[in-house]
């Protein structure tokens, strides 16, 4: 198989940016990168065309195959790789060999390339051709060549008479300055002027040096020059001393080579390295993680396994163990779950099925969901939904998913007895849905990349809420295929947090555009006063919140009689009767609102645990209308209610 242009580890948006500049912005300067060894990865256009090698031929051979066999012989290849590892950089003028045998002579940088820890991550290697300016060194007069030559390497020539004080520069390089015109001449400072400011002190220095050491020490700089234009570009800067005819003094001759296109590479390259440290950190902690809230449930499930092999264990144990092993089980399917959820909506694989629908819906089946954890948490959730529809185009399933991660996350970080808020309203073309609770909150860096994969992983340190940090990451992805964003604002640690997304709102929905969550609860033109009646606390504040998200006015009592007092007051339209009350059951209850004359045409629905038939009749007979058998499927009961309004 023939060998790959470009052999890297880069991700492959940055390998076809750096292909690009490599072979078009900087053809005509060889360059090339090797891995720590020396065995080259990227070989460049310009360095195809200067030594004859393809990049098939170049790329995972050894950089000794540019060396003469005599250089090889004295292992020059293997000196330069260390001189370079040990200075930084290494630059050498010597005589190169190309594919066909030919030499030419070459001006070399070689410059070790490290990562943030300081870690050898390979060389990079830049080629000058400077065979013909070699042979042109004594020439300052331009010839048409010479001008074809330094266009082409978008390079300048100069020379710099100490005696006088005199810098000759060609017209090239003024024109890749934005100055055009004929050849200039200047006094070295006026050309030190055009270096930017800060890098002018060290060329200077240069050349001060090159003046003291005289013939015999060249000079080599990297420095940015200013453009008339005001902008700066990077150029390579090497000089020698010669004479334009025996017993002239010595002028310091140089050429100027454009690298700007070769300093964005390496930048570019840099910034690779760094964002392949941050993604391998990252993939690190997330491993220690999963590891972490795998072992958890395997222990459980580990320990019983061993206890129903070696124990004689009575019916209850066996019971008891077998749910120990079902829970554990179900809760590491969460966490695999959780994962592919993730992995498919980020590969793009998830198709919404889009329908419009109140956001106050999809509220409903999303406390549905959260509440068991709320309550256990002993935790207080207040809704406050927008008076009027909330009209999205949006997939039911996913929104409640989306509304759950939130709560749920909400629930997690805040502590027990705590207060959460779930807020709901129309503004300017928007549904806004806010998640607030005053909770642990976070500190400003973590509010900023919270929707992160992972991020959650650093929120508290030990863990110990559980997740694998997905249920953020999953809301971000969920809320912006349907076109909307999701933001998260915090105080600072100990100060809560609130969670913001912001959906299209749906202004003109179709005509059979009914609200949908789940089953279809149905949105209701006329808002009716409702009474539960159950001494399940919990069980009753459930439902009143579900009857209270669809737009209904609903008051809730724990007793028959304090519901009989508030109900002469009121009158009701509707009253939900658990049947199993303390004192006086639900069937004598509905008797006796019958019998009030402010109650009596109101409708009667029964809610209760006794799902036999002549449970069912006897609660008819006692004037109640619809038989409900828990647990009551909400969108039913709401449905039920929006066809009575």
């Amino acid at each position: 198989m023939p060998k790959p242009y470009m052999a890297t580890s880069l991700p492959e948006h940055q390998v076809a940016e750096l292909h690009r500049l490599m072979n078009e912005e900087i053809k005509e300067v060889a360059v090339f990168f090797t891995d720590p060894d020396g065995f080259i990865t990227v070989w460049n256009r310009g360095a195809e065309e200067m030594k004859g090698f393809t990049a098939q031929d170049a790329i995972g051979s050894h950089l000794s195959m540019l060396y003469t066999e005599e250089q090889k012989s004295k292992n020059w290849p293997r000196h330069n790789l260390d001189e370079a590892i040990k200075h930084g950089f290494y630059r050498e003028e010597t005589w190169r060999q190309r594919k066909d045998g030919s030499l030419f002579w070459a001006q070399i940088s070689l410059t070790a390339l490290r990562d943030h820890g300081g870690k050898l991550i390979g060389f990079s290697k830049v080629t000058l051709d400077l065979t013909d300016h070699k042979r042109l060194e004594s020439c300052v007069k331009e010839r048409e060549d010479t001008k074809r030559i330094l266009r082409a390497a978008n390079a300048g020539m100069w020379t710099w008479r100490p005696g006088t004080g005199q810098v000759e520069v060609c017209a090239n390089f003024m024109g890749l300055l934005g100055h055009h015109g004929a050849p200039v001449d200047m006094t070295l400072a006026q050309w030190l002027g055009l270096v930017d400011a800060q890098d002018r002190p060290r060329v200077a220095e240069k050349f001060a040096r090159a003046e003291a050491d005289g013939p015999g020490s060249p000079l080599v700089v990297e420095a940015r020059m200013r453009r008339q234009d005001g902008s700066c570009r990077w150029f390579y800067m090497h000089a020698d001393w010669s004479r334009e005819k025996e017993g002239d003094p010595f002028i310091l001759s140089g050429v100027n080579v454009d690298i700007q296109a070769l300093k964005t590479a390496g930048e570019g390259l840099r910034q690779a390295v760094v964002k392949l440290e941050e993604a391998d950190a990252r993939k690190d902690e997330f491993l220690a993680m999963l590891a972490h809230e795998l072992r958890n449930p395997l222990a459980p499930i580990r320990s019983a396994a061993e206890l129903l092999k070696i124990a004689e264990l009575d019916p209850a144990q066996v019971q008891k163990t077998s749910e120990i092993i079902a829970r554990q089980a179900e809760h590491m399917t969460g966490l695999v779950d959780d994962l592919l959820d993730v992995s498919r909506v980020n590969r793009g694989l998830v198709t919404l099925e889009k329908k419009p629908l109140d956001i106050r819906h999809i509220v409903t089946d999303a406390v549905e969901q959260v509440n068991p954890l709320i309550e256990a948490r002993r935790q207080r959730l207040a809704l406050e939904l927008s008076a009027r529809p909330a009209m999205v185009e949006g997939d039911p399933k996913r929104l409640v998913q989306v509304v759950g991660n939130l709560l749920n996350n909400a629930a997690k970080y805040t502590p027990e007895g705590g207060h959460l808020l779930l807020k709901t309203e129309v503004l300017a073309g928007e549904v806004v849905l806010s998640v607030v609770d005053d909770g642990i909150g976070m500190a400003p860096d973590l509010a900023v990349r919270v929707f992160d994969l992972f991020a959650q992983a650093e929120r508290t340190p030990d863990r110990s809420s559980g997740g694998l940090g997905l249920g953020l990451a999953l809301v971000k992805s969920l809320v912006e295929l349907h076109g909307g964003t999701v933001s998260c604002d915090s105080e600072g640690p100990g100060k809560g947090s609130r969670f913001t997304v912001q959906l299209p709102l749906l202004a003109r929905p179709g005509r059979n555009a009914a609200p949908e969550s789940g089953d279809a609860a149905l949105a209701v033109d006329k808002p009716l006063r409702v009474m539960i009646v159950d001494d399940n606390v919990d069980a009753a504040q459930m439902m009143a919140m579900f009857l209270q998200a669809s737009g209904h006015d609903v008051a809730v009592e724990y007793d028959a009689r304090r519901a009989l007092e508030r109900a002469r007051a009121e009158s009701p339209d509707v009253f939900l009767l658990d049947i199993g009350l303390p004192d006086v059951n639900g069937n004598e209850l509905a008797r006796l609102i019958r019998a009030q004359p402010q109650t009596a045409h109101a409708v009667l629905i029964a809610v209760t645990g006794y799902s036999h038939e002549r449970d069912r009749k006897t609660a008819m007979e006692a004037g109640f209308q619809h038989y409900l058998v828990k647990p009551v499927d909400p969108a039913r009961l709401v449905g039920l209610l929006a066809g009575m309004a």
